[in-house]
């Protein structure tokens, strides 16, 4: 394998950089299906027709190229996903799609031919940032999610994933998904522990159990100036007690509650708000204290209601269990590679295809711990050694 990777890296990096950044933040607005990510799509089609790899799609909007036969059994799938959060960093996704391209040059560079097929994803909406539900792709894949909720998903702007799809959703593709004989994904670390365990690549042990949450305050939209402070029905008291108390219960019981976004209406600076809605997004090691810490907040959201006067709607809008990665796998890799394993609290499309065929993850190192935001980082160096790390796994899956 040459020596020069990372440049090839960067000369590939810098071909998407541009794509989508916002040039306020520095953060990136890759929305899926949006024309930002459809150039990235378009990149992808000609990345595998330059290596002469086959492109399908699976009527989901997720995106495969073939090294070997696109109908043969067994194959060992890849890659990740180009969509972004809302001023998030350069590398969440797009770098395990970058790698893949790398990893296959690589291989080929070292004269390695595969045994069993290798395919290259692009799973769509992974991050539930247009449509709302994360890892929409793979779930629509897998049928963990039917293809008519998936139909009536709605944007912002009303438009509807069938709509921006250009079709409804095909859904659960039993017969596409059992061609695949492992799943491995690359991604930027989300986090800080391979900068405090000084190592590049680290492997996935689990993903911690997390779901999202809407709740709906309703109250009595008023005068700013007039209404007396005693006549307040008031659902932004009800709301900012909730998001309080949601960090209170969650360092209680060493978990992760999050309120990052939130909708007010009439969204007046001098009108008492009549609706507000939240999201909470709430993580934690294991399902007990996950479905403990929900419950907790639930029955605070609707204790303060009760004082407030006002009234509480809370829908799941999605829910991922424990995803506890092939254990063998993942020591097998492990080994390989002489990498720390490390569980994570982010969610990801392999946490969704590790139910349905063996799984397995690669880390990179983010020298500044941070994610879903522009400060997102990895150096080229650790970024080369995750393309050789990713390739000597997909050579050690592929060969036998």
């Amino acid at each position: 394998m040459s020596d020069d990777l990372a440049a090839r890296f960067r000369e590939l990096w810098d071909e998407i950089a541009p794509v989508g950044r916002d040039a306020d933040s520095g953060g990136y607005l890759r929305y899926a299906l949006t024309a930002p990510e459809i150039e990235l799509r378009g990149w992808f089609r000609a990345q595998a027709e330059r290596r002469a790899m086959p492109v399908t799609e699976d009527g989901n909007g997720n995106l495969f190229a073939h090294w070997g036969d696109p109908e043969g059994e067994d194959a060992v799938l890849t890659g990740s996903h180009f969509d972004s959060v809302p001023h998030g960093g350069a590398y969440d996704g797009p770098l395990g799609i970058v790698s893949a391209f790398l990893a296959v040059d690589e291989l080929r560079a070292a004269g390695v031919t595969p045994d069993r097929p290798l395919v290259l994803a692009a799973f769509v909406e992974e991050e539930g940032a247009r449509f709302g539900v994360p890892c929409l792709g793979s779930r629509l894949l897998t049928g963990a999610l039917p293809p008519e909720r998936a139909t009536g998903l709605r944007d912002a702007a009303g438009v509807s994933f069938a709509e921006a799809l250009g079709d409804k959703p095909a859904g659960a593709r039993p017969e596409l998904l059992g061609r695949f004989g492992a799943f491995v994904e690359l991604h930027v670390e989300q986090g800080r522990a391979l900068v405090d365990t000084d190592a590049p690549v680290a492997v996935a042990s689990a993903i911690w159990p997390h779901g999202r949450w809407r709740f709906d305050v309703d109250g009595e939209g008023n005068h700013a100036g007039t209404t007396r402070m005693a006549d307040r029905r008031d659902p932004m008291l009800t709301y900012a007690f909730t998001v309080l108390a949601a960090n209170k219960e969650a360092r209680l019981r060493g978990a992760h509650a999050t309120v990052g976004r939130v909708s007010v209406e009439p969204n007046a600076t001098n009108a008492i708000p009549s609706r507000v809605t939240g999201w909470l997004d709430a993580r934690a090691a294991d399902p007990q204290t996950l479905a403990g810490l929900v419950e907790a907040v639930r029955g605070k959201l609707a204790e303060r209601a009760r004082r407030d006067g006002t009234a509480v709607t809370v829908t799941e809008e999605s829910a991922t269990p424990l995803v506890a990665f092939d254990g063998g796998l993942a020591q097998r890799l492990a080994a390989l590679l002489d990498a720390p394993v490390l569980p994570t609290g982010a969610g990801h499309d392999a946490g969704v295809l590790a139910g349905h065929l063996p799984t397995a993850m690669l880390f990179v190192r983010n020298p500044t711990g941070v994610s879903h935001s522009p400060a997102e980082a990895a150096t080229d160096d650790d970024c080369a050694a995750g393309v050789r790390a990713l390739a000597q796994v997909l050579k050690e899956l592929t060969c036998r």
